[in-house]
């Protein structure tokens, strides 16, 4: 650009000015409306991109993500903060963000915030899968659950998110009704499938009608079982025209958890006792994402099995990294960053090759989800603690100077355990023999 303006310079020197002026305005209108046309063209490239198109492609990495550092969510993320977070998730590969609900400020400032950014910087590129809360009737409030009704709330959750999404259409591809809303384990809330079914029709006859984008996907992000894929009490008539009704199924699947209630394919094997403890350890992992194929290939059969073939995606799974409960020392020996690093790599090679998008729970440390107890398995999900250290399953994107000039808090990015290997296999443990 600089050339260009130099030769028009020594070119004025030899004409009229008044033609030199003409000429000079001419070029610079002429590079102008070139960078006008370029930042269009990359703004109507990402809105022309739906979740058909991201939704299975490895270039679109997925994880769920919430900004919240504090021990309560009335301390709601900046718009700062976000963005911060937001770069750190881009530098590593990620271009989906999964969010849980509408009820507080959190996604729509996270929708400013990657508008902020895609408009500093036409290359940003983020796109969102947008989740509306459900819940039955008396949920959180200290009443008996009525989960045969639902919540008086519902309407103007899937409201809110219907708002957001014609707000944001270049970045919400996706609308989740509920977070594991049907799952009967989730006693303080849970609802029937046709409640889900009956939004999610809702918000289809929305699209047909032109009052949502035809383009945004619409389904319900629940625990494997609910997709019909575990106890049959789960294959209802509802749930049949659920999946049906849905763009695709997001399903959920945690090795993590099961590594206490279903620890058969966790424990040594007779055949494995002999090994060495890091072998043992090694193989319990990739017997834990075999659990998980097992999960998605369950839902999957039963999904066949109405007749239905659409995509199925992984809406959430993970791997805790520090507990004191059932999963720590004295429990299935699952928790570390170690065995979160294998889960996370184990998990990343599959889903990619096979076509399937993995919303990997989670992106940082949440350490509202249990204020009570800091070492509670649940705020210890993420892939970053809270002040933005990497944990294990980052370390080579580190060293590799990914992170480079960005920060949490003010904090750079850098390894847990000081990046040595040796102090972080310290805190490692085989599981326990059958």
């Amino acid at each position: 650009m600089n050339y260009g303006f130099q030769k028009i310079s020594n070119t004025m020197n030899k004409i009229p000015g008044i033609l030199g002026i003409g000429i000079a305005f001419m070029i610079s209108f002429s590079c102008s409306n070139k960078q006008k046309e370029q930042h269009e063209d990359q703004s109507t490239k990402q809105q022309e991109v739906t979740a058909k198109d991201i939704l299975g492609n490895a270039a679109y990495q997925a994880i769920c993500y919430e900004g919240y550092r504090e021990k309560s969510r009335t301390i709601q993320p900046t718009v700062e903060q976000l963005k911060e977070d937001l770069k750190i998730l881009s530098a590593m590969g990620i271009r989906i963000v999964r969010t849980y609900n509408v009820q507080f400020p959190h996604a729509s400032n996270l929708l400013k915030a990657i508008r902020e950014l895609k408009s500093a910087d036409p290359d940003f590129e983020m796109y969102m899968m947008l989740g509306a809360w459900i819940d039955c009737k008396n949920a959180w409030t200290g009443l008996e659950p009525d989960h045969n009704i639902e919540s008086e709330q519902n309407e103007g959750e899937i409201e809110r998110a219907v708002a957001l999404a014609n707000q944001y259409p270049d970045i919400v591809k996706i609308l989740a009704v509920g977070n594991e809303a049907m799952v009967k384990w989730a006693a303080s809330y849970y609802v029937q499938p046709s409640v889900i079914l009956k939004w999610v029709n809702h918000l289809q006859s929305l699209k047909a009608s032109g009052k949502l984008s035809k383009e945004l996907w619409i389904t319900s992000s629940d625990d494997f079982a609910s997709w019909g894929g575990g106890d049959a009490s789960y294959h209802t008539e509802d749930l049949a025209k659920l999946i049906k009704a849905v763009d695709y199924i997001s399903m959920h699947t945690y090795p993590y958890h099961n590594t206490h209630y279903n620890p058969d394919f966790w424990r040594v094997p007779a055949e494995e006792k002999q090994l060495a403890e890091i072998e043992k350890t090694d193989a319990a992992m990739l017997r834990a994402v075999a659990f998980a194929k097992s999960q998605y290939d369950a839902v999957s059969k039963y999904m066949k099995s109405l007749g239905v073939d659409k995509p199925i995606h992984i809406g959430e799974t993970g791997w805790a990294t520090v507990s004191d409960g059932f999963y720590g020392p004295e429990g299935s020996h699952a928790t570390d960053e170690y065995k979160q690093g294998l889960y996370y790599k184990h998990m990343r090679e599959w889903t990619n090759a096979a076509g399937i998008s993995c919303f990997y729970f989670e992106a940082f440390d949440e350490v509202w989800k249990d204020a009570g107890n800091p070492n509670g398995s649940e705020n210890h999900f993420g892939l970053f603690d809270v002040t933005g250290k990497a944990k294990y399953p980052m370390w080579e994107l580190v060293d590799k100077g990914i992170f480079k000039g960005l920060t949490r808090g003010g904090n750079t990015i850098t390894n847990t355990y000081d990046g040595d290997v040796k102090k972080l296999m310290n805190d490692v443990k085989a599981p326990p023999a059958k």
